[in-house]
């Protein structure tokens, strides 16, 4: 079964709420449950009126507008659900005063991306307080009292899938000693962190390790331009990770002007456009490494579970787990058609 159509399986009206979250495809028969177990009410079908909140910051990179994208169109699944965006400015400052409004307008849950969690944390337990269910998406509040519910996705596992792919490759091509290359985005954030830090552990385990290592800015302009010091410096490669497929399209360009074709490479988070490349395989790009904007859709579900009681039909616990983290997975040519749908 296809990435696409688990997706579209379990969050289906038949579906039993967020079951997309958990693996392999499952029903939620509840012959299945244990009799000891409490019965679980179907998540499936419509609850009574709801209002979620939403904020994330300005669409100014392709991931980030597949987030709001990817939570209006959830909503729109769902006929009691009404999702109340509020914009969220260019900074931690604007998105806060919008929030506060949000917040006076008691919506049942207030799903929210923040610009920073930290400088967010104290208007997250303001919401929290108010008695608000807030989900926290992908940057982390400093206090796990701000938030219902974190979902985020795994930036330490984007950096152990991408060298996993690229160990294993080498390995199997009897590459010894192999010069690998690594294209970070914004090097002071933790998830950047996260990110290098998977990327060399999974590499240690083959015995390599990253010769050269630059920082671009998660833009195109960016990833073109420190890709272009980074050929000069190396006259040779074997392998590339670039941490962002949206920096990519610059990274890219830099490798064809270059004229450069010795190496493999790896790119992250599974823009459509990556994926279209990697299936149409005249690249140097061979794989990308998820880590999916689809949260958020996921995030509306999880709302309008807590909204109505509920918990995910196929878990027995009777609520929505405190947190959730998305796996990072490795879309080659060989399974691209499976998840392009997913791509943004």
């Amino acid at each position: 079964m296809s990435a696409l159509s688990r997706r579209n399986l379990f969050f289906g009206g038949a579906a039993a709420g967020v079951g997309a979250l958990m693996t392999g495809c499952t029903s939620n028969n509840q012959a299945a449950v244990p009799a000891t177990a409490p019965a679980q009410q179907s998540s499936g079908k419509p609850g009574k009126p709801i209002t979620i909140g939403f904020s994330a910051p300005a669409a100014d990179h392709g991931w980030l507008a597949a987030i709001t994208a990817d939570a209006q169109a959830r909503a729109k699944q769902y006929p009691e659900v009404t999702l109340k965006t509020v914009e969220a400015g260019q900074d931690a400052t604007a998105q806060r005063a919008a929030l506060q409004t949000l917040i006076q307008e008691k919506p049942d849950v207030i799903v929210v991306l923040p610009f920073d969690g930290a400088q967010l944390t104290a208007t997250g337990r303001a919401a929290m307080q108010a008695g608000i269910p807030v989900i926290n998406l992908d940057r982390q509040f400093s206090d796990e009292l701000a938030f219902r519910v974190l979902i985020r996705g795994d930036n330490y596992g984007m950096g152990v899938a991408a060298g996993h792919f690229i160990g294993e490759r080498l390995k199997t091509a009897g590459t010894s000693a192999p010069v690998i290359a690594e294209i970070a985005g914004i090097d002071n954030l933790p998830l950047t962190q996260d990110r290098s830090r998977g990327f060399k552990e999974a590499l240690s385990s083959y015995g390599f390790k990253v010769s050269h290592r630059v920082a671009a800015e998660f833009t195109i302009d960016s990833g073109q331009k420190v890709t272009a010091n980074l050929l000069q410096a190396a006259p040779k490669l074997d392998a590339v990770w670039n941490h962002d497929d949206d920096q990519g399209v610059g990274v890219l360009a830099a490798i064809n002007q270059a004229g450069r074709k010795e190496f493999l490479m790896v790119g992250g988070a599974g823009s459509r456009k990556a994926m279209e490349q990697i299936r149409a395989d005249n690249t140097v790009l061979k794989a990308t490494v998820t880590y999916s904007p689809t949260m958020s859709g996921s995030a509306v579900s999880l709302a309008r579970l807590i909204a109505n009681g509920r918990g995910i039909g196929d878990l027995v616990e009777l609520t929505v787990p405190k947190e959730i983290r998305l796996a990072s997975e490795t879309v080659t040519k060989d399974n691209v058609a499976d998840y392009i749908g997913l791509g943004f």
